[in-house]
């Protein structure tokens, strides 16, 4: 990528926080703009910057990385926001991804896997670590499908095979690849798809297609 991805890191253990900014700026392409304590102080940081990617916490001191998140999406929605944190229950990923969050990752990821999801979410993708991935499907199986949506919100044979192959974290063009189509006919079915679930992101899109037993993770 050619942009420089300006990033904000927002955790209340300095040491992982320069841990995580040692990986990130070994990477030509990110940068880390500002350091955040506690999610209050994330918040004024984010309204200053306007970063492209707020990589947050969960548990920090004043306003959690949960309400960070929702109040980020909601007054800056351009701003992706990664989770990075320690925490891996269901209530947790599902509450960050209903909040709107971009990603969730476990800090026991690696350096390489961080990267990799900065630049996924920059670009608008979603990022689901295989081990909340897990956790979310044990939610979602425990709560029960839901009823059948009305007819015309339901996804089509296509539709589904892009938003199942979107769920197991790949990208436009693999999935263009894939299914012998252009990324370009690939995003306006995701288009389409947000459309009918009234979603705005690919994660809260897998989400709601796991929840009516439309597509399964893998």
């Amino acid at each position: 990528m050619s942009d420089t991805i300006r990033v904000i890191l927002a955790d209340d253990h300095a040491l992982v926080r320069q841990g995580v900014r040692r990986f990130l700026e070994e990477a030509d392409d990110i940068t880390v703009v500002a350091e955040a304590a506690d999610g209050d102080e994330a918040l004024r940081l984010v309204e200053q910057h306007r970063p492209n990617v707020a990589v947050l916490d969960i548990q920090m001191p004043r306003v959690s990385g949960v309400e960070a998140t929702r109040q980020i999406k909601a007054r800056f929605p351009e701003v992706r926001v990664l989770i990075l944190t320690a925490y891996d229950e269901e209530p947790y990923v599902l509450a960050l991804l209903q909040a709107g969050a971009n990603g969730y990752l476990l800090k026991s990821a690696d350096a390489e896997d961080l990267l990799r999801a900065v630049r996924s979410v920059y670009r608008g993708e979603s990022v689901l670590g295989p081990e909340a991935a897990a956790r979310l499907v044990r939610q979602i199986q425990t709560a029960g499908p839901r009823a059948s949506a009305p007819r015309s919100e339901k996804l089509t044979a296509r539709e589904i095979e892009v938003l199942g192959l979107a769920a197991q974290g790949m990208t436009n063009i693999a999935i263009g690849h894939q299914l012998g189509i252009s990324a370009r006919t690939v995003q306006g079915h995701l288009a389409n798809i947000y459309g009918k679930l009234a979603v705005q992101s690919r994660t809260e899109a897998v989400t709601e297609a796991l929840k009516r037993g439309w597509i399964a993770l893998k």
